[in-house]
C-alpha cells in the first residue's frame, strides 16, 4: 500500500505575530515554524501505525513551497516518512495548493491520502475535500478513528451531537484530528535517517488561483481588569451589566 501525506509549514502558536505591506503580507520574521499539527500527530503518525502493522506500506510526504519548508519536512521524515516530494512553489490559495497535491498523487497512484483537518494559520479545512475532488475519490473528514481491513477503511468521525461510522474502499481521502493518533517525538536515529532519505523537488503545474488575500488584521487588544472593591457589589453588577453584557 502506499500512502500519501500532506504536510504543511506553520508558525509556531507562540510566534508574535505581525504583518507588512500596509497588512496585506504576513510578516516571517523572528517566528518559529513547525510542522502543522493536525499533519504532524494525527495524519502522519497514523500512517506510521498503518506501516507497522504492514512493513510493505510506503508512506510518502508531500508538501507545497519553496526551499525554506525543507527543514519542517526533514522533520516529518525523521518521524517516520520514507520519502518526500516538495511542489516548489509559494500559494496562499487553497485551490492552488490543492491542484499541485492532486497531480502528484495521480502520478503516484496512492492508495490512501492523508491530510490534517486543517492548518493552524489559516484554518480553512478546505485542502482536503478539494484534493478528493480533482482525484474523484471518497472523502471523509475530521476522522477521529481510522481502522484498515484490506482495502476497506473504517472511519469513525465528529458530527454535530454525536459521532458517525463509515465505511470505504480504498482508494480514499482523510482529513485527521484528534483521537486519530497520538504525538511522536523523532528520534536520533530517525534525524540520522532523514539526512538522507530522498527529498525530491518538482516543479508546479500552471493553475489559476480561485482566491487572493486582500488584507490581514489582528484581534483587538484585550482591555485590562478592572479591579472592584468587595464592599462595592453594585458597581460589579453594573460592570457585568453594562461592559461585560452577560446578563
Amino acid at each position: 500500500m502506499k500512502i500519501l501525506v500532506c504536510i504543511s509549514k506553520t508558525p509556531d502558536t507562540t510566534a508574535k505575530i505581525a504583518f507588512s505591506n500596509n497588512n496585506t503580507t504576513f510578516s516571517g520574521d523572528g517566528v518559529q515554524w513547525i510542522i502543522n499539527p493536525y499533519d504532524e500527530w494525527y495524519s502522519l503518525v497514523r500512517a506510521i501505525e498503518l506501516k507497522e502493522k504492514d512493513p510493505s506500506t510506503g508512506i510518502h510526504l508531500i508538501t507545497v513551497g519553496t526551499a525554506d519548508v525543507e527543514p519542517i519536512i526533514r522533520k516529518a521524515l525523521a518521524i517516520g516518512g520514507d520519502e518526500a516530494i516538495r511542489v516548489n512553489l509559494d500559494s496562499a490559495d487553497p485551490y492552488t495548493v490543492a491542484a499541485q497535491i492532486a497531480e502528484v498523487a495521480k502520478q503516484g497512484g496512492y492508495d490512501l491520502v492523508l491530510t490534517g483537518k486543517e492548518t493552524i494559520d489559516y484554518n480553512g479545512s478546505a485542502i482536503g475535500g478539494m484534493v478528493a475532488e480533482l482525484l474523484d475519490l471518497p472523502y471523509i473528514s475530521l476522522a477521529t478513528k481510522f481502522e484498515l481491513n484490506g482495502t476497506t477503511a473504517t472511519v469513525a468521525r465528529e458530527i454535530e451531537g454525536g459521532e458517525e461510522v463509515d465505511e470505504a474502499a480504498l482508494p480514499l481521502v482523510v482529513s485527521c484530528q484528534k483521537g486519530v493518533a497520538e504525538q511522536r517525538i523523532p528520534n536520533m536515529k530517525g534525524i540520522m535517517g532523514a539526512r538522507t532519505k530522498p527529498l525530491k523537488v518538482v516543479e508546479p503545474i500552471a493553475t489559476q488561483p480561485l482566491t487572493s488575500i486582500v488584507s490581514f488584521e489582528l484581534p483587538p487588544a484585550k482591555a485590562g481588569v478592572k479591579l472592584v472593591s468587595p464592599d462595592q457589589p453594585e458597581e460589579l453588577i453594573r460592570l457585568l451589566h453594562e461592559e461585560a453584557r452577560v446578563f
